[in-house]
């Protein structure tokens, strides 16, 4: 049976533990929750890729070893910053709410699933499935440390999973792809009294965006998410007010929708580029594919069901953020996203969790894990 006083003090123990990333170590935070499974008498283990970097795995078995299905929070957190009202790290009760660094991204989702796993094996539960929990290092800087190396090593292997990173019980079907790119451009150093003696190198950035903001993007509509979206980051260059600058970089964060590609993408710009100089570069930072899978598939089938048993309803929607679903699509691994967040509170000062998304959500995971199928 879910304990709602028991998961009120586990959400307030997770966000005293400082886990922001960066600088970037969830090690004290992660022996809490390995600690947390042998107190459950089931087998859990820290893995790391990088020093303090930890990741937590663990199991329960279930009636068919044939088939995991994968339940995924994560552990770190945003940067607090200087601008709370009360300390980010209290985990201080308010009107309902809980307030604290993490509260909604991640460490309600953190906390409720490992209530709903803990009144599993409580109530002596055998899943029709194994089920597999990983709570995963470094996803607010890429998951360089975390969800990318489990699977790419294949210490996760999962038939399908659940990533719990959302808020107000969505269902995320879909989410736009994430290309971070820089462009690098070079000119010729001159005085700055005589201009024409050089070549300014920002000035041909500035051309270059003017004609990169200027593209009409061919893309397939999706109703959950807005159309494709490119957003100038930074912009550097020149040495000094006086000196003809003869560098200039440019980063860009392009998000774009399933059935475009980056590739096709970057050669555009290439050409865009090549109409104003040849002496560039374009250095890519960051890929994540888009994803989307069916409303038919069982995994959305589940959650909907188990909605519906404490008459939820969920939102059925698109992330134009990167999340970790789209790793999953590039191991042919059927994934969705949930969580019981609350909707504008993620990455913000004076973050906060209701106290009744918390229980509520903790029910709704639990019978979604007690009915679920994967045909």
């Amino acid at each position: 049976m879910i304990k709602k006083n028991r998961l009120i003090k586990l959400t307030q123990d997770l966000i005293r533990i400082d886990s922001q990333n960066p600088p970037g170590d969830e090690s004290r935070i992660a022996a809490f929750v390995r600690d947390y499974f042998h107190s459950l008498k089931l087998k859990a283990r820290v893995i790391e890729f990088k020093k303090n970097r930890s990741n937590v795995i663990a199991f329960l078995k279930g009636r068919d070893a044939s088939r995991t299905l994968l339940l995924t929070p994560h552990l770190d957190t945003v940067c607090a910053g200087s601008k709370w009202s009360i300390n980010p790290f209290s985990g201080q009760i308010r009107q309902g709410k809980i307030y604290g660094l993490g509260a909604t991204d991640c460490k309600c989702n953190l906390a409720v699933s490992l209530e709903t796993i803990k009144s599993i094996v409580e109530e002596k539960t055998i899943l029709g499935y194994n089920l597999c929990f990983a709570a995963t290092a470094d996803e607010e800087s890429g998951s360089t440390w975390g969800l990318v190396p489990l699977l790419n090593k294949k210490v996760l292997k999962p038939d399908a999973a659940i990533v719990l990173d959302a808020d107000e019980f969505e269902i995320i079907v879909a989410q736009k792809g994430l290309l971070h790119f820089k462009i690098v451009l070079m000119g010729k150093r001159a005085h700055g009294a005589y201009p024409w003696q050089g070549v300014n190198a920002i000035g041909i950035a500035l051309s270059v965006l003017k004609d990169l903001q200027s593209l009409k993007f061919k893309y397939p509509k999706n109703k959950y998410l807005h159309p494709p979206t490119l957003n100038i980051g930074t912009i550097r260059g020149g040495d000094k007010v006086n000196i003809v600058a003869d560098w200039a970089e440019v980063e860009l964060d392009f998000r774009y929708l399933p059935g475009m590609s980056a590739r096709d993408f970057i050669a555009q710009a290439r050409k865009i580029i090549q109409r104003h100089t040849k002496k560039f570069r374009i250095e890519i930072d960051g890929l994540q594919y888009p994803y989307r899978i069916e409303q038919s598939h069982p995994l959305i089938k589940g959650l909907k069901s188990a909605a519906a048993r404490f008459k939820i309803i969920p939102k059925i929607s698109g992330s134009e953020g990167a999340t970790t679903i789209s790793f999953f699509q590039e191991k042919n691994i059927p994934a969705v996203a949930t969580g019981f967040g609350c909707s504008g509170c993620a990455h913000s000062v004076d973050e906060y969790v209701r106290i009744n998304n918390l229980y509520k959500g903790a029910k709704f995971l639990e019978e979604f894990l007690k009915i679920y199928k994967f045909n």
